[in-house]
């Protein structure tokens, strides 16, 4: 078959790359991707009586996009997402560039005002000019979800900056991860990773923690824009005891007590307007943050090789982290945390992993673990081994982010 001739920025894009961090994004199979996702969430019986505004901090990736996508076609929303994303150059653009295009797509498709903004969510520049978007456009806001995941910070007010680190506490661990050779073969290897200090621990606190979180809300209160009934929450992440020591009992696991902890400080300073703030416990899933964490991906794909086609999609859980910001009275823990976790921590599925991972061998891993479910879900992070995409076609890889001036 013959293709036209390519433009400069038109190019077969392929899946290169070291272990789960590929160099390039597919723009077509981020596109497809996020139809997919579209496609998992049901229309709303009846259309809102008035539409909501949501601000969606980490809109382009993992549970933040799914997040997105769910309040736009289930509950109507407007608002506006933040995303911090790479423009096409040498390599594509990042997979969340394209992903937002599409997320816009389902917007204007949806009739909805949401407009992404493609930003640094730390800076205060960010803050005064997204707030002077919701100001303008919409007087107020009903949601926030923050779901930021990052490497690192830069904090305005101080100028300095800190580093996230994926590290035990206390002392070094020992786990095994599940890897990929280069033809796509799965195996385990055995890594150890070295306990952090405390200035790690203190900085990666910093970044993932609740500090950031709270500045959004405040910032919002001090501009008048929290609706009576507000309602904000950030995404957080217990896990099994299999990967406790590198992440619950590990430096991120003290940044999400401190994104907890954070919780109840802002639901005290939102009684002025009958709002509260949450964390969301949400359940495994196969994301680039997670899938940099050493033991995690063997996890999830013994997680998978358990429960099949069970395994709850972001989508699906996403759903649900809607049904109950929007509920009367939300379903939480005893600590107030909503959790979308308890099919994942049943004692039943945990029992089940834990005999995998006790038992896998060199010679068992693609029995015990789902292991090709889990080879396509982080490709298609990047747009790969997504349904429906013609692969061996060039494609256009400098694609415009979307005007934020008009819906």
């Amino acid at each position: 078959m013959m293709h036209p001739p390519m433009t400069r920025s038109e190019r077969v894009v392929s899946p290169t790359g070291r272990g789960y961090l590929l160099l390039d994004a597919h723009p077509a199979g981020c596109l497809r991707s996020v139809e997919l996702m579209r496609a998992e969430v049901p229309a709303p019986e009846k259309p809102p009586a008035r539409r909501p505004t949501a601000l969606v901090i980490g809109s382009s990736a993992g549970y933040g996009l799914a997040s997105t996508i769910a309040g736009l076609v289930r509950y109507g929303i407007d608002g506006v997402g933040i995303g911090l994303e790479r423009p096409a150059g040498h390599r594509s653009a990042s997979a969340g560039w394209y992903r937002t295009i599409a997320t816009h797509a389902i917007a204007r498709g949806l009739g909805a005002d949401f407009s992404f903004r493609n930003a640094d969510a730390f800076a205060d520049t960010t803050k005064t000019e997204t707030l002077d978007l919701l100001a303008e456009r919409f007087g107020g806001v009903d949601y926030l979800i923050y779901s930021v995941a990052a490497p690192r910070r830069t904090d305005p007010r101080s100028g300095a900056v800190y580093r996230s680190v994926l590290k035990p506490l206390g002392a070094p661990h020992a786990t095994r991860n599940l890897e990929f050779a280069d033809d796509g073969t799965a195996y385990v290897r055995e890594v150890t990773v070295a306990s952090a200090t405390e200035a790690e621990t203190e900085a990666t606190v910093k970044v993932m923690g609740g500090e950031d979180w709270s500045r959004w809300v405040t910032a919002l209160a001090e501009r008048g824009l929290l609706r009576s009934g507000f309602r904000t929450v950030a995404l957080s992440y217990i896990g099994s005891p299999l990967t406790s020591a590198i992440y619950r009992g590990g430096t991120i696991g003290a940044a999400k007590a401190d994104l907890e902890s954070t919780a109840g400080v802002l639901t005290a300073r939102l009684a002025s307007v009958d709002g509260r703030a949450f964390t969301s416990v949400n359940g495994a899933l196969v994301s680039q943050a997670l899938t940099a964490i050493p033991g995690i991906p063997l996890y999830v794909g013994l997680l998978r090789g358990v429960l099949g086609d069970r395994f709850p999609s972001p989508v699906e859980q996403s759903l649900e982290l809607w049904r109950q910001l929007t509920a009367h009275r939300p379903d939480v823990d005893g600590s107030g945390r909503i959790r979308l976790d308890r099919w994942e921590l049943s004692e039943p599925v945990q029992a089940a992993v834990a005999e995998r991972w006790r038992s896998i061998t060199p010679e068992t891993v693609t029995a015990l673990a789902d292991t090709a479910w889990l080879r396509a879900q982080y490709r298609a992070l990047y747009g790969f081994d997504v349904p429906g995409v013609d692969y061996a076609a060039p494609v256009e890889t400098d694609l415009p982010w979307p005007d934020s001036s008009t819906p």
